[in-house]
């Protein structure tokens, strides 16, 4: 017995890495976006789909014929021309035959194909499906030369490179994408309305897009709902062939008995799934973020019902949806993003005008195709004609020369100088069609057929004529999916957006009174209510209280930090009081080594001044520091070992300062700038420490400061603090709290 001898191993290769992870991804890059991701701008199909339709077509699940398992078609698809997992190739086919989620379906499925709840199809094995006559139309000339075909992954079949696509499929029914490095989202649109601007793009090759917008107004989508875009927009969109289009859902009011009324919606924007936006309008309103809402009900069939119940009838049903559609997917926004593969080859955006035109050009192209090989057949046949009226004419002999000769097929050639076709075309009859040939339905098929000819002749050699047939072909299409037929006409219509500048925030939030704690640690959470100092609030082991303010929930709260920036925080948005919170870093992006300086409700068109620790500071506008950004606003400069130590409402005409020193100064408020941001001036010079506190307040009305229990004391005999800005003031009046501070509540006078 011998042994198998094993093959001595390759020797190992050194390669770049670099240079291979290149190429290798380079590689599966290509294969994405040219075989994956982005359709092709002829037929608008991407491969899956265009391998679906054929080996339907070769299945002869033509519109009309009998349903097959939907099985058989994924079967024959993975097995022939697309070797990917089953189930990929089962979406592909289940998304073909939702008149959700496709404007013109390409399949017609039977059986459970999901809904628009996002409930998924029934398994392969339990549905059927069959083409539509609008597949039919994209493989319509298929096997007639029209398009070239390649060989499949295992060289055993062909498939088409590309279908005919007599249905302008690519803008119809849309597609979306994501391959690498690019992407594409196509809307779908409306078949008569895209088959008009292609008419006039035939008739004046050199059409604007901006004329053709006013015959594509914008897309059509199968769920219909209202687009709010603005006509500019859409406009430039169509033009750069990136944009995008504000859909929001259609509703009406609907009364009810004794003056009541809800809000009935029954469409929603596409591709939106109703159990989801059911399920986000029952959060929003657990969460008391719709104020306006009292309840929301789906009482949808076949069609699509949804029931929005005010809080009271007294609501504006405008402000009603005008916050929802901010809040939820009622509104929803769908990118335009016109990416494809020009000629199956190269990917690139194109404008509408782009896009049709190279439609055209296909359809010109397959007609072109399609008539020479109705030439070479008719060429044929004519060929054949003749020289079945050669043997009629000849019968007798013809038929002893069959039963004579050996070799009867070149006796005939040479003896009636037929062509080798004629010849085959003679031995190949059968005996019953003797008493067919008579000559005058020869003549007349040749006739026919001459005529047939001549015209196509003509056809293939005039561009004019061939604009024209694509043109009749066109006008048909146009004519079968027209705005009076159940599928032509168009669901999507165009508004514009209620002329509302704002929804009150009453109108996102009830309004309900919290109290604001933030911890010495910088926990920060707000309580229901508006808590007494005498309340008992929780903090963590070795934490302690530093801020409590009461708000309500539609307040913006401020916070000044060390920093000298101002960051803002919705107070609805704040965690809850049943724990300890939440650390303020984990909303704003406050560096480690600062801290918290003051913290307050935001009340528009007032005035505030920050000072920072050596005695600089100005006025600024409450109005100017809000920001709504993580980051936060700068707005007091401070480097180096300053940093910003107060904010004081101003309320009054004079300021008073006081120094970690003990000294306490008073001047006018018209010494202190008013700024947006900067460094400020100096309020109080310092021959060491530096500032405590200030404070703004009316010298008629004296000063008042509050001590740690919160009582009150007025100082009116001021005339021996007061001075100018920059000076170094004096020691306080007898009295005068020793804690370097002027208490109370922020912004009390």
């Amino acid at each position: 017995m011998t042994k198998a001898v094993t093959p001595p191993p390759e020797p190992e290769q050194e390669i770049n890495l670099r240079e291979a992870l290149e190429t290798r991804y380079l590689a599966y890059a290509l294969s994405t976006i040219m075989h994956r991701a982005l359709p092709d701008v002829r037929d608008g199909l991407k491969p899956v789909h265009r391998r679906v339709l054929f080996a339907m077509r070769q299945l002869k699940l033509d519109p009309g014929s009998g349903f097959k398992k939907s099985a058989r078609v994924v079967g024959d698809v993975i097995g022939r021309y697309h070797p990917h997992g089953d189930q990929s190739v089962y979406d592909a086919l289940v998304r073909l035959a939702q008149s959700f989620s496709v404007r013109y379906p390409l399949v017609d499925g039977q059986g459970n194909f999901g809904n628009v709840d996002g409930d998924n199809a029934a398994a392969m094995r339990y549905t059927e499906a069959r083409l539509t006559a609008v597949a039919g139309l994209l493989l319509e000339g298929l096997e007639e030369d029209t398009v070239d075909f390649r060989e499949t992954y295992d060289g055993e079949d062909k498939e088409p490179i590309v279908l005919p696509g007599a249905f302008p499929q690519l803008l119809a029914n849309g597609a979306s994408g994501i391959a690498v490095g690019m992407a594409t989202s196509i809307p779908p649109h409306n078949a008569a309305e895209l088959c008009e601007a292609a008419l006039h793009l035939i008739k004046y090759p050199n059409a604007r897009n901006e004329k053709l917008v006013e015959m594509v107004p914008g897309p059509d989508f199968p769920t219909g709902g209202i687009i709010v875009e603005s006509r500019a927009a859409i406009a430039e969109a169509y033009a750069t062939g990136r944009g995008g289009f504000r859909v929001r859902a259609r509703w009406e009011k609907e009364e009810l008995a004794r003056g009541g009324w809800q809000i009935v919606v029954t469409e929603i924007p596409y591709q939106v799934q109703k159990s989801k936006l059911v399920e986000k309008l029952a959060e929003l309103l657990q969460a008391r973020k719709l104020p306006l809402l009292e309840d929301v009900r789906d009482e949808s069939a076949e069609e699509i019902r949804l029931v929005l119940v005010p809080k009271s009838r007294t609501v504006d049903e405008t402000h009603l949806m005008e916050s929802l559609f901010r809040t939820t997917e009622l509104e929803n926004r769908f990118p335009l993003n016109l990416n494809v593969l020009s000629a199956g080859q190269v990917p690139g955006v194109m404008s509408l005008r782009e896009a049709l035109r190279a439609w055209l050009d296909h359809r010109k192209e397959v007609l072109v195709r399609r008539s020479n090989f109705r030439l070479d057949k008719i060429a044929r046949r004519l060929e054949a004609l003749e020289g079945y009226l050669v043997a009629y004419l000849n019968l007798d002999e013809v038929i002893r020369i069959i039963r004579e000769e050996d070799e009867p097929k070149p006796k005939l050639m040479k003896r009636f100088k037929l062509s080798d076709n004629q010849a085959e075309a003679i031995l190949n009859m059968r005996l019953r069609s003797l008493r067919k040939l008579e000559e005058m339905e020869i003549r007349g098929e040749h006739k026919l057929l001459s005529g047939e000819q001549k015209e196509l002749k003509g056809l293939v050699k005039s561009e004019d004529k061939q604009w024209a047939r694509v043109a009749e072909e066109i006008k048909e299409v146009r004519t079968t999916f027209g705005p009076k037929t159940d599928l032509g006409k168009r669901r999507t219509t165009f508004a514009e957006a209620p002329a509302i500048d704002f929804v009150p925030v009453e109108a996102m939030i009830e309004k309900e009174p919290i109290t604001v704690v933030c911890s010495k640690k910088g926990w920060i959470r707000s309580m229901k209510g508006h808590l007494g100092p005498d309340a008992d609030i929780k903090y963590k082991e070795g934490d302690g209280e530093k801020f409590i303010l009461h708000a309500e929930t539609t307040d913006k709260i401020l916070i000044f930090a060390t920093d000298g920036r101002f960051y803002t925080l919705e107070a609805t948005k704040l965690p809850g009081g049943r724990g300890h919170g939440e650390p303020l870093r984990l909303t704003i992006d406050m560096d480690e080594s600062h801290d918290v300086v003051e913290i307050f409700v935001h009340r528009p068109g007032r005035k505030l001044i920050v000072a920072s620790h050596e005695g600089n500071g100005f006025v600024v506008p409450e109005d100017e520091v809000v920001a709504m950004r993580r980051a936060g606003k700068q707005v007091l400069n401070v480097g180096g070992t300053d940093e910003a130590a107060v904010c004081a409402v101003l309320q009054g005409d004079h300021v008073a300062v006081i120094g970690e020193n003990r000294k306490l100064l008073l001047f006018p408020l018209n010494e202190l700038p008013e700024m947006t941001r900067g460094k400020g001036v100096r309020l109080q010079r310092y021959a060491e420490k530096g500032l405590a506190d200030v404070k703004c307040f009316t010298l008629k009305e004296g000063l008042t400061v509050y001590d740690r229990g919160g009582r009150a004391r007025a100082f009116s005999d001021l005339k021996d603090w007061r001075g100018s800005r920059a000076q170094a003031g004096r020691l306080p009046p007898k009295g005068f709290t020793s804690e370097r501070k002027f208490g109370g509540p922020f912004g009390a006078a």
